[in-house]
């Protein structure tokens, strides 16, 4: 495949950018596209050029550190991660447009790189979980309802992508934040703080300018690991019954 590639270049934090032309060649249908951005960083190389930055660690689907705008698509067209993304999913001859994630509140680094960092502030504000860790309890010491362990398991899987962000017109990090709340108030562990948690982490979701929630389900259409738009529902209930418990 020969590839024609548009790719934002930045040098820092408050350079400006702009959208550079590059062209890649004999790029395999069965590398990942990654594996694609390295070739063309080789070739940079190569002729003395500055590579592209970008973010990846695992490149398995899990660290959800490689996050990429794809042809203006979180991820790009397929729902999965940008790691997990394969050539064979492009054309020969296509012309593909690569930005870094569009939201205020993760501000971009270098060229594709952004800070996700709020992430870690949003989960920091939700404190503790005030029980005893000591030794690893009994399997069945403390009763969870199958319904909610499933749940819980399913929710847990958010990797803190931010495709959510990038893909809502809003910019909100609703359906992330409504994971993790999900995911402890489905849990025996996770009741003694969770009027409080919730409240913290809808406080710093705001301070770190993320925008508001509108139902558009972008979030959930473009997530890797298919997050259900429902647990934004439980982050409103759970939001609500704290306010009324004087929070």
């Amino acid at each position: 495949m020969n590839l024609t590639l548009n790719i934002w270049r930045q040098a820092n934090p408050t350079a400006a950018g702009a959208m550079h032309q590059y062209h890649v060649q004999d790029i395999s249908e069965d590398m990942s596209f990654l594996e694609m951005l390295d070739v063309l960083n080789e070739q940079l190389n190569e002729q003395g050029e500055d590579p592209v930055a970008f973010d990846h660690d695992c490149r398995e689907g899990i660290c959800g550190s490689c996050d990429l705008m794809i042809d203006g698509q979180a991820h790009g067209p397929e729902v999965t991660t940008t790691c997990q993304l394969h050539m064979r999913s492009f054309k020969d001859g296509q012309e593909i447009t690569i930005e870094p994630w569009r939201a205020s509140a993760f501000p971009v680094i270098k060229d594709l790189i952004v800070d996700r960092s709020a992430f870690d502030r949003i989960i920091q504000a939700g404190g503790y979980v005030s029980v005893n860790t000591g030794a690893a309890p009994d399997a069945h010491a403390t009763p969870v309802p199958q319904a909610d362990a499933l749940k819980a398991f399913n929710v847990a899987t958010c990797i803190g992508c931010g495709a959510c962000v990038a893909a809502c017109p809003n910019g909100s990090a609703s359906l992330f934040m409504g994971a993790k709340i999900t995911h402890l108030g489905r849990l025996p562990q996770g009741q003694p703080e969770r009027d409080e948690r919730v409240v913290n982490m809808v406080a710093q979701h705001d301070h770190e300018g993320f925008g508001g929630c509108t139902n558009i389900g972008e979030c959930t259409a473009a997530c890797p690991k298919e997050i259900p738009l429902d647990v934004i529902s439980q982050l409103n209930r759970d939001l609500r019954t704290a306010i009324r418990n004087g929070h």
